[in-house]
């Protein structure tokens, strides 16, 4: 919850603007501001006060516990004029809460931390737990002091300045380990422990035995994934209970499927009693890894549970990311967060050079000319094999005509992959002629590099046919000049010479142009590959040089109606 506070009318009308924006998320705060704040301070996990900064110093420093236990605070003044970052910038979330409340306001926000001053991953904010000397080896990624990366299991990091050797380390370790001088320690959840547990086993006895069973095989609690058991244990309180205590969630598998898991150890006694001669191990192994600790029993006599510890490698992150047309502004905020996010990314030269600005220090950039299509999504695939968290870019939406199709061509079940939709040049086109896409349409590219052009030719009579808006992708290059009048052809045939036609050249870019003709009037060798050429159907109409589509034929008799 956020607590939202405030001293003036000036201040509350700009707080009641965030309040109804996010109904949810806020509890407004009155009374007295030091008792307001002191409430709120003990209550919310964020607080946004609209007071100057000053003031909110002198009301929380006595309240201060520490990094990790006070919730992050932002600073709002009277006009909205700035969002503050003011406490609690990573481990509370303050630095992005202020990013947000800056938007909703209209307020600039200003985060003063230094890693987000240089746009830096804070070692705080990877999502991992962490330990050590965070604040030393994090001085040392700023001042450009050579840190390095040791990597003992594969995990997709975003973007660091980082070596293969100095006096400075960041260590990726599951096992149970010290941090030595100069050190952090990154926790990723690479442990899954199966658990097995007979009906009213105590959670002292289940989680003794999964803590257990990790220290002696070296191994840290941090780095706990999951819980699985089989499902007939999902509600059984020893196991949930241990499951909320290690802070890891309880992920329950049919006794079919546990039975198809080979495992060491099967044993009689759990298939009489749930259907699979194996519970502990066969839940851990489920998902695939290595077997590190195999089956063993609680100390308790009866032994009443039982665990298995498997590690699952590190799965790479694959994110297609379309980047719109060209415009920045039509690049959406979850394409820039993946871009920020990416520790390699692998895209054409000129469509790197687009968001090249964008990237964190550190992102390593794999770019290749035109027509190396597959190569790249090879590339991208092979690198979130490696563990990367890698960007594939492609321009509009990368699922159109772009690269999502060969890089999932590539890809199997072996890396997590992601798709980012972006603003396609269709659309953008669109929203420059006005509605030509109201009802029904379809996109054809007249390129028959990958498509022979029978294909094409015969989908473009069944849009022809069948009275589709048409967006023909790929119009025509200096070798291929024949397929636009051709297609344009086979369309004439159903449509009448009046048919309005878009056509747009760069949409949404500084040398965008758009101008709005008939199909008999459209001269082919004005149109190129930078070119989206859209061909309305027989209700598309001409409105105060705008093109429309209504989005039913009844406007269309309602219209010939009325002439």
């Amino acid at each position: 919850m956020i607590g939202l506070i405030s001293a003036t009318a000036a201040g509350a009308a700009v707080r009641d603007r965030l309040a109804a924006a996010w109904p949810d998320r806020t509890r407004v705060y009155e009374g007295p501001v030091g008792d307001a704040v002191r409430t709120a301070f003990a209550q919310c996990e964020q607080l946004v006060c609209f007071l100057a900064t000053g003031a909110v110093v002198r009301l929380v420093a006595p309240l201060l516990s520490g990094k990790t236990e006070d919730p992050g605070v932002v600073c709002v003044d009277e006009g909205g004029r700035f969002a503050v970052s003011l406490l609690g910038g990573h481990a509370g979330g303050a630095n992005e809460l202020a990013r947000e409340v800056g938007d909703l306001l209209g307020a600039e926000p200003v985060v003063t931390t230094a890693t987000d001053a240089v746009d830096m991953a804070g070692l705080d904010t990877l999502g991992l737990p962490v330990e050590g000397d965070v604040a030393g080896v994090s001085r040392a990624l700023l001042d450009g002091e050579a840190v390095a990366l040791r990597a003992e299991v594969a995990w997709p990091l975003p973007p660091l300045p980082v070596t293969d050797e100095g006096p400075y380390t960041i260590r990726l370790t599951d096992r149970l380990v010290e941090t030595a001088e100069r050190e952090v320690v990154l926790r990723p959840p690479t442990l899954v422990v199966g658990v097995g547990a007979s009906k009213g086993a105590p959670v002292e006895e289940v989680l003794g035995l999964v803590e257990d069973a990790l220290r002696e095989a070296g191994l840290s609690v941090a780095s706990v994934a999951e819980l699985a058991t089989v499902d007939a244990k999902a509600g059984e309180p020893g196991i949930v209970e241990a499951a909320r205590r290690l802070g890891a969630p309880l992920v329950t598998h049919s006794a079919e499927e546990l039975a198809g898991v080979d495992v060491p150890n099967p044993s009689d006694a759990p298939l009489a009693a749930v259907g699979t001669p194996s519970v502990a191990e066969a839940a851990a192994l489920a998902g695939g890894g290595e077997l590190l600790v195999p089956k063993r029993k609680s100390a308790a006599s009866p032994a009443m549970a039982t665990c298995a510890v498997v590690r699952r490698p590190g799965r790479g992150r694959l994110a297609v990311v379309g980047l719109g047309p060209g415009a920045r502004d039509l690049l959406t905020p979850r394409a820039k967060a993946e871009l920020r996010r990416a520790s390699v990314l692998v895209g054409l030269d000129q469509y790197v050079d687009q968001i090249r600005d964008l990237l964190r220090p550190g992102t390593r950039i794999l770019e290749s000319g035109l027509g190396a299509e597959e190569e790249r999504a090879r590339t991208a695939v092979e690198e979130a094999r490696e563990g990367q968290a890698v960007a594939l870019i492609g321009s509009g939406d990368a699922g159109v005509y772009a690269m999502a199709s060969p890089a999932l061509a590539e890809a199997s079940d072996d890396i997590d992959v992601v798709g980012v939709p972006g603003v396609t040049a269709a659309l953008a086109a669109g929203a420059l002629l006005g509605a030509p896409l109201g009802h029904d349409h379809v996109s054809i590219s007249l390129s028959d590099l990958h498509t022979p052009w029978e294909v094409i030719e015969r989908r473009v009579r069944a849009a022809a046919e069948a009275d589709l808006v048409v967006t023909f992708y790929n119009p025509r290059s200096r070798g291929r000049d024949w397929q636009l009048p051709k297609a344009l052809g086979i369309l004439a045939e159903h449509r009448t010479p009046a048919t309005p036609v878009g056509v747009v050249r760069n949409a949404s870019r500084p040398d965008e142009s758009s101008r709005l003709t008939t199909l008999g009037a459209l001269d082919p060798a004005t149109v190129d590959m930078m070119t989206v050429v859209t061909v309305g159907n027989t209700a598309t109409r001409d409105i105060a040089g705008r093109m429309v589509t209504p989005r039913g034929y009844r406007w269309q008799a309602a219209q010939e109606g009325a002439e």
